[in-house]
Order: structure tokens, then sequence, then C-alpha cells
């Protein structure tokens, strides 16, 4: 199959990568050379600008990492909508049903289908083609692109509303962030009281308590104090407050979520965006005076 990819972050380079290895012809854009040349280099080729790109093939990908950014690459000067030969764009990305329903709506018009399928499982998902993906769209439309989407995860069809998929990531990511924020401060709590941060883990994970935090995040990257989960404190608050909207439009009471994204927002404010989610614990620890990270092996007790 012929496809257009745009955007080769962390994420967007491996799921690029995986269609590549597939067997798919693919033309490849992004701002940077790097990932650019990486992928010329296994077989893919490189395009221009989505202009460029939409003349060239029916099927477009995008993985951007703003809403903004998505919309300029879909309906802006030079964007695939310009293009003449492009049937269908599909959104890898996060923006939430709103915006979702705004690109589907101004693409329709050049009579371009829009598939918005958010994708879930981080940059290890991404690199082992193990993501799940969230798809919504006409279900004719979803189907001609099922067999590609097999290269990078297990799709799951949502439903043909337009923003569909993007309400279900936005509620997959609140969950995954509520875990992440509520084990820093049990977590931490924990070892100021002077308990062994991996015995925790390990009672945790036995219990009733388990989530992906506790399974993986923390036992991978915090303990170790490595911090290199592969995705940004910032873009989860970006993905928090897009659902606190999405809450609100709804008429959904989110008081959890508003917490978890007041925390997100500090460590924003203190580490700065581009940290990795996981240092959010860094804010809890420096209000607590204490840090969550593998104690030094003791010395042997002598017998």
């Amino acid at each position: 199959m012929d496809i257009g990819f745009i955007g080769l972050g962390q994420m967007g380079f491996h799921m690029a990568r995986r269609l590549v290895e597939a067997g798919h012809r693919l033309l490849v854009f992004d701002t940077r050379r790097e990932p650019l040349e990486r992928l010329i280099a296994m077989g893919a080729q490189a395009s221009g600008s989505a202009r460029e790109m939409a003349d060239a093939v029916e099927t477009v990908m995008a993985s951007l990492p703003t809403p903004e950014i998505v919309l300029e690459v879909a309906t802006g000067r030079d964007g695939l909508i310009e293009g003449t030969r492009v049937r269908r764009f599909v959104d890898l990305s996060t923006t939430g049903a709103v915006m979702a329903k705004r690109i589907f709506e101004a693409l329709r018009e050049k009579h371009i289908v829009q598939i918005d399928c958010p994708v879930s499982g981080g940059v290890t998902g991404a690199a082992k083609g193990t993501l799940a993906l969230m798809a919504s769209g006409p279900r004719a439309e979803v189907a001609a692109i099922e067999p590609a989407l097999a290269a990078i995860g297990k799709m799951f069809f949502i439903g043909e509303r337009p923003g569909a998929g993007q309400t279900m990531k936005l509620c997959n990511n609140f969950l995954s962030a509520a875990a992440m924020t509520a084990t820093s401060e049990a977590m931490v709590m924990g070892v100021k009281a002077g308990l062994d941060p991996r015995i925790m883990l390990d009672v945790i994970n036995s219990g009733t308590g388990r989530n992906t935090a506790t399974e993986d995040k923390f036992g991978r990257v915090v303990l170790p104090g490595t911090f290199n989960l592969g995705f940004t404190v910032g873009l989860m608050t970006k993905d928090l407050k897009l659902c606190l909207g999405e809450g609100k439009s709804l008429g959904v009471p989110m008081q959890v979520a508003e917490a978890v994204t007041r925390l997100l927002q500090i460590a924003c404010d203190e580490n700065g965006p581009d940290k990795d989610l996981t240092t959010v614990v860094q804010a809890v620890e420096r209000r607590a005076g204490v840090e969550v990270r593998a104690p030094r092996a003791s010395a042997a007790l002598p017998k």
C-alpha cells in the first residue's frame, strides 16, 4: 500500500519504521532531517511538504504533538487539503474530539475522509507494534486501512462518529495520568515512612492497588532514576486539559481529573514541559523531602 507519513517523533518514527518493514511504500515528512534520513536508509522516500505528499498518495497518516499542528498540516497553507490525490487522512495524534470534528468537516468539503485513530502504548508499544489503535470514521474507509494499521498494533473500531476515537483516547490517558500521579503520592508517603520502595511495588502489584505505574513505570524508570519513559509531562498535561474540556462540554463532573491536571501542571512549571512524564514524582518528592529510588545494596549482616 502507498502511504504518506507525517511526524517522525519518538512515536511516529517507530510507526513509520514498522510500515516500511511490513512492505508498504512509504513517503515521509518531518521538519527534522535526522529521522528522515534514518527512514530513507530503510527504504522510505522523503516528501517536501504535506501538500506534495497528498499529491502522490491516497492515504496520509500523521503523528503530531498538538491539535494546532495537526490542524495546520491538514488544512493550512501547503497542507494536505490542497493535495490532488489524497483520499483519506489518518490522524494518529491526540487532538480531542472538538478538533477532530473541525478537521473532519474541513476535509470533507474537499472529499477527503478523516479517520481519527489515536494510539496508546507508549514508545515501547510503537517500537514493538503492540499499540492500541482507537479508530473512528466511515466503516468502509477504516476497513481499507486496517491491513496497514496491523503493522502498528491492534485496531479497535470505536464508531463512525468523528471524534469518537479521540474521546476514547482521552479517557485512557486520564486513567494513565491518574495512575502515575496517585502512585507518586503513595510511593513518596511510603518512603517517607521508611518503607523500601521495591517491597512496596511487590506488595502493590500483588494486591488491588496495581496499575500501569506500579507494574511498569516506577520499577523501570523511577526507582533507577532514569526518567526515560519517552512521553513528556507537557504532552500529558495537554491531553488532560483536552479531557477536562471535553468533560465540561458533556456536563460530566471531573474533580479527579482536575486534581491530576494540577499536579501535572506543577511538574511542568518546576521541571519543564519537555521533561519525562515520570518526573511528576519529583514535584511530590521535593515537598516531602525524600526520593523514591532503589536503595543501594546494604552490607551483609554478620553471621
